[in-house]
């Protein structure tokens, strides 16, 4: 690992036995606090979720959706908390759409997040699950500092949600976002997560919250039902994985998009990208060649896997990546369909403790505040999940009833020789999987620590096929790939497109040592920090 720090964030890398990284500090604070009340790195993980509910509302919610990646000390364990589309949700209901809506009640898929929390508790957490609560709940009664970031997102939203239902009574009160320093209270959440504390996470699938939910919804002509809460359930599922020069990437499988970075990463592999230098226009062309080619077989493959016609495997063959390979020219920009495979908004937080414990988290709204539709007096902002669906006719992905839909959000984690190595995630729609490869080729092949992973000026290829380049990107680099036929659009330097980073990477990973050590990076794009115990 290189210690060196090559690009200006003005941050350190963080080191420590216990560690939690993530977007908003006061999130990171409640996470490391259980590590002194003898919880472990899952039971921080919860903690520092449910709090994010609260000082980041932004971006993720009580009414999201969740996955997690954790590693118990002997093997990795995978967990699809997303809910499923209401019963009411035929076809037909959409009938005509070229699209999904992108927000409101139609949009609004059983939120999956509070089920997550309940899961991890239970299966893997050492305190009791009402314990993990306190600090989120303390914050959204006696209130909290707004931070930078955040106040920025949540002013942005304001004029485009005030409209939707329940939006501007819960966070508009003064018919504005707050701003940066204010101190935001909101005891209607508070209210809610004692409830669910309580409850176990009852209540909302199948008591007094889910009647509230299913009301709210009826009032509005929204097809949820209390029915569909309750037959919500959280699923836990073999990690996919691929070999990437002798480290094991791991995803979620599908309904997640984290196979994308899995097939990026294979056909990097049999590119000739080692002949590239590192910070080179050929380079960043070759990866930002293969993740357009891997998009391309993400929007026609991907989906819930019970209505995949391709399974996981066939899309992760060495063999099919090097088909995919033979399209890109390594000295021009080209663009893709899909292949045919051989048959056979977000927050996110990391974790790890002394014992060896580590946990790959996030949950999201999707978009920022999801539906925009928030349940009145209970602080319940509903993510529009749902938008992931598509109305074409026939295609695996779209909408029907007790559907998931292809989902943007994933977290990661990195192992090696069967041991723990990285857990890390960058949170920020169809950012993720493109991040997700950009933080596996910094680390492996270029060796930076976490920190200058998180640092790396960063491409992305947004939602509309554009090629988009960080302010800090080198103007021989946007030169050189201006020469080779690509278009950048170069962002302005307070962007947030490229989304935010977290990752902690074991010290001792090639040794059997226990208790381990670490080292964790988190994204200076964002408010938040590693903190550790």
């Amino acid at each position: 690992m290189d210690w060196q720090l090559p690009y200006p964030s003005g941050r350190q890398p963080v080191l420590g036995r216990n560690v939690v990284s993530t977007s908003q500090p006061l999130a990171a604070q409640a996470g490391a606090s259980v590590f002194e009340r003898g919880g472990n790195a899952i039971d921080a993980a919860i903690a520092t979720a449910i709090t994010l509910t609260v000082v980041e509302p932004t971006m993720n919610g009580i009414g999201g959706d969740g996955f997690s990646l954790i590693w118990d000390g002997k093997k990795l364990h995978g967990l699809n908390a997303c809910g499923r589309a209401p019963a009411g949700w035929t076809p037909e209901r959409f009938k005509g759409l070229d699209k999904m809506p992108g927000r409101g009640w139609e949009s609004v898929t059983v939120p999956g997040a509070v089920s997550q929390w309940v899961e991890l508790s239970k299966k893997f957490g050492r305190l009791p699950f009402a314990d993990l609560f306190k600090d989120a709940i303390r914050h959204a009664r006696e209130g909290f500092p707004v931070s930078p970031v955040i106040a920025r997102q949540w002013a942005g939203a304001a004029a485009e949600l005030s409209a939707y239902p329940g939006f501007s009574e819960s966070f508009l009160p003064n018919g504005r976002a707050p701003s940066v320093g204010e101190i935001w209270k909101f005891a209607d959440q508070a209210d809610t997560l004692e409830e669910i504390a309580r409850t176990e996470g009852e209540s909302f699938y199948r008591g007094s919250l889910a009647k509230k939910i299913a009301a709210f919804a009826a009032k509005h002509g929204a097809a949820m039902t209390e029915a569909d809460l309750a037959a919500h359930q959280a699923d836990w599922v073999e990690p996919i994985s691929t070999n990437f020069r002798g480290y094991d990437i791991h995803e979620i499988p599908p309904n997640g998009q984290g196979i994308t970075a899995l097939l990026a990463l294979n056909i990097i592999n049999a590119l000739p990208y080692d002949q590239t230098k590192p910070g080179s226009a050929e380079r960043m062309h070759l990866e930002i060649e293969a993740m357009r080619c891997a998009f391309a077989d993400l929007f026609a493959h991907i989906a819930d896997p019970a209505f995949m016609r391709v399974t996981a495997k066939d899309i992760l063959s060495p063999a099919y990546a090097k088909e995919r390979a033979k399209l890109i020219n390594p000295s021009k920009a080209g663009t893709y369909g899909p292949g045919q495979p051989p048959s056979g908004g977000t927050v996110y937080l990391c974790a790890a403790d002394a014992e060896g414990n580590m946990i790959s988290f996030i949950q999201s709204n999707y978009h920022g505040f999801g539906s925009g539709v928030v349940v009145p007096g209970t602080g319940i902002a509903l993510q529009n999940r749902g938008s992931g669906f598509v109305t074409t006719e026939g295609h695996p992905n779209q909408v029907g009833p007790g559907k998931r839909p292809m989902h943007t959000i994933i977290p990661a984690f990195m192992t090696r020789n069967g041991k723990a190595e990285m857990a890390f995630g960058v949170m920020g729609g169809n950012m993720q999987a493109q991040g997700h490869m950009q933080m596996v080729l910094r680390n492996v092949v270029e060796q930076h620590n976490p920190q200058a992973c998180s640092d790396a000026p960063r491409w992305r290829v947004n939602d509309a096929g554009e090629l988009t380049l960080e302010h800090a990107v080198s103007k021989d680099i946007v030169n050189g790939l201006i020469a080779m036929g690509h278009k950048p659009k170069i962002m302005p330097p307070d962007s947030l497109d490229f989304g935010s980073a977290q990752l902690i990477q074991r010290l001792d990973a090639q040794a059997a040592a226990i208790p381990s050590a670490y080292v964790a990076g988190s994204d200076h794009r964002r408010d938040g920090n590693a903190v550790v115990r």
